[in-house]
This record gives C-alpha cells, sequence and structure tokens, in this order.
C-alpha cells in the first residue's frame, strides 16, 4: 500500500487547535476558587491568627482549620475556645485576630470594641437536654418541663410532669442533678433564649450568656465540661451542643416544637430550624423555637466577629481566605463533624459580608 505523506504545513493548524483546547481549561476556575475560596497558597504571606471563644462549634473550626492549613502552610490559625464571652471580651482588648460568639453582642458592650465588627455567620446545630438515668433509654420533655427541672422546681425523674410528657415510660424516683455552663457561654445563652420563648410562665432566670442558677446545681466549664458531668452521675440532665454529646457518648430527650411534635436532636431537625430563618442586616438571625413540624426547637446559631478594618496586611489576607474557605469547602464538611450547614441565603450574605473587610495596601 502507498503511503499518503501529509505535508507539516498542514499539520500546523490542527496542533494549534489541539493545544488551544488543551490549554483552555486553565483559566476556568477550580471547584475550591468557584465557592469562594484563594487556592493559590503563595497569595498569602506566612502569618499567625490568634483566637478565642465558643466551644459549642469548636469542633468545626479546628478541622477547617486543619484543612485550611493543609493548603496554605505558611499561616498558622491558633482557636482556644473559652466560651463566647471569653471571645468577645478578647476581641474587645485586642488580644485575638477573630472571635467565636453563640450571641450577639449587646448594645452597651459596643463601644468597648476597637471599632467597628462584622458578624460572619459559620454553621448551626442542635442544643441536646442530653441525661443519663438507669433503666430510661428514652425519654421526651416539653419547654415547661425543662424550665421547671432546671429552676429546680422539679427534683426527681418520676415527677407527674415528667410522667405526663413520657405516657407508658416508667420512670424511677432517682433524684435529678442539673449541669450547666459554669463559663460565659453562648450555648446557655441560646438555651435560656429558647426556654424564655417556648415557657414565657414558666422561665423565671431570663436569659444570657450566664444566670443565676439555683445553688444546688453544678457547673462545667465549655460543653465538654456538662458532657463529663452528664456522663459521670446517675439521675443528671444538662444541655451540651449536639458535637459533644455525640462524642461523649450521651443520651438525650426529644423536645417538643413550636408544632407540638417531640421532635429528636438531628442535623434534619436543624436544617429544617434553618430554613425559615430571617437575615437581618448585621448577618443576625435567630432559629430558635421555629415554625415547622420538623424544626428542632433548640438550634443555636454561631458567628466568628472580627473587625472591618484590619490592621495588619498579611493577618487580613488571611482571615479574608479563611472565611472564604468556611464558606466554601468547609460547609461541605459541616455534617461530618456533625454540624448543620448554612442555608444557601446565609451563605451567600456571610460570603458577600467577607468582601467589606478593609485590609492595608
Amino acid at each position: 500500500m502507498k503511503r499518503i505523506r501529509i505535508p507539516s504545513l498542514i499539520l500546523i493548524p490542527f496542533l494549534m487547535v489541539g493545544l488551544l483546547a488543551a490549554c483552555g481549561g486553565s483559566d476556568s476556575p477550580s471547584s475550591e476558587s468557584s465557592k469562594g475560596s484563594t487556592n493559590d497558597a503563595s497569595k498569602l504571606a506566612a502569618t499567625t491568627l490568634n483566637a478565642s471563644g465558643a466551644t459549642f462549634p469548636q469542633p468545626f473550626y479546628e478541622q477547617v482549620i486543619a484543612k485550611f492549613s493543609e493548603k496554605h502552610q505558611g499561616v498558622t490559625i491558633n482557636y482556644a475556645g473559652g466560651g463566647s464571652g471569653k471571645g468577645r471580651t478578647d476581641l474587645q482588648g485586642g488580644v485575638v485576630d477573630f472571635a467565636g460568639s453563640d450571641g450577639l453582642v449587646k448594645a452597651e458592650d459596643v463601644p468597648k470594641y476597637k471599632g467597628t465588627f462584622l458578624y460572619f455567620p459559620t454553621v448551626a446545630a442542635p442544643i441536646t437536654v442530653s441525661y443519663k438515668l438507669e433503666g430510661v433509654d428514652s425519654l421526651a420533655l416539653s419547654a415547661e418541663t425543662i424550665a421547671k427541672i432546671f429552676q429546680r422546681e422539679i427534683k426527681t425523674w418520676n415527677d407527674k410532669a415528667i410522667a405526663a410528657d413520657n405516657p407508658g415510660v416508667k420512670l424511677p424516683s432517682t433524684a435529678i442533678v442539673v449541669a450547666h455552663r459554669s463559663d460565659g457561654s453562648g450555648t446557655t445563652e441560646n438555651f435560656t433564649k429558647f426556654l424564655k420563648a417556648a415557657a414565657p410562665g414558666v422561665w423565671k432566670l431570663d436569659s444570657g450568656s450566664t444566670v443565676n442558677w439555683p445553688a444546688d446545681t453544678q457547673g462545667g466549664n465549655g460543653n465538654s465540661g456538662v458532657a463529663q458531668i452528664v456522663s459521670g452521675t446517675n439521675g443528671t440532665i444538662g444541655y451540651v451542643d449536639f458535637s459533644d454529646a455525640k462524642a461523649s457518648n450521651l443520651k438525650w430527650a426529644k423536645v417538643k416544637n413550636k408544632a407540638g411534635k417531640f421532635v429528636d436532636a438531628t442535623l434534619d431537625g436543624a436544617s429544617a430550624a434553618l430554613a425559615g430563618v430571617t437575615i437581618n442586616p448585621d448577618l443576625s438571625y435567630n432559629p430558635l423555637w421555629a415554625d415547622g413540624d420538623a424544626a428542632y426547637p433548640i438550634t443555636a446559631p454561631t458567628w466568628i466577629l472580627a473587625y472591618k478594618d484590619q490592621t495588619d496586611k498579611a493577618k487580613g489576607a488571611a482571615l479574608k481566605a479563611f472565611l472564604q474557605y468556611i464558606y466554601g469547602d468547609g460547609q461541605g464538611m459541616a455534617a461530618d463533624i456533625n454540624y448543620a450547614k448554612l442555608p444557601d441565603a446565609v451563605k451567600d450574605k456571610g460570603l458577600a459580608q467577607v468582601d467589606q473587610l478593609v485590609i492595608p495596601a
């Protein structure tokens, strides 16, 4: 067979087309950068960000920080926990570069900060009403009953109010031990806000990051501290974030929601509570005591607080990239770490808020 020789000049256009097609894909954004993350590690100068605050989202932050640091090895982020109150106080004093908080800053405390700060919602999750009671593996509680237990108006597990919430369940006469947070806590603030909203005629201790608990209750530092008290003593009940409750293998009660349904603490229940939230201009929102048959009624939000006007170029750039990462790849990690990701409406507003950060040239 006679070979047909194709002149090289004819091949050149075809080779050029193939080369251009191969190169064309390099200009399309990566999956990470299209989600608002910084993909090029060389854009971030080496620096360290220090933070403190809420223990409620700490497992989520620690996981996201670890993954972010793999991509940006020159950036170190330290998150110390300590409770929402500590985070807010540390940000006021300029001790940290950002703070974690499950609660909002009170109006009277705003002047204490060193300038305008912004709220960045990150994730949400249930606050469980965890308990240890031998022989009782399933429990349901209404807000009114929870309020009476934590105010020490109900002191034994076979009280008629608990029995009314649990028909057919054999309840022992075991004494109730109440566990709560000893530190300034956003978990406490959200738990007491729920009781104030859901049991207004019963709950008398008001709401806040700290409240005046009865003297015969026990305080634990951080969510893990409350979980430790609950797991250690038969008859104990306490409020613990979903992640720490699962890590400690605690049992928790179903809680009666606004629609009158007893709902388990799950991420699906938290997502149902988030579905109908109203987002305020400052990106605060309240998923507690939400409408809907499937909504878990003690679903708590959490935020990162940071100053709008950054004073250090490297720190500011790293903070911006980290927040973008939370709204990108970080949201995909949430469920695996026992947190509910943000609804798109909240996430998109958070990502837009990141662009409000002012970073020195």
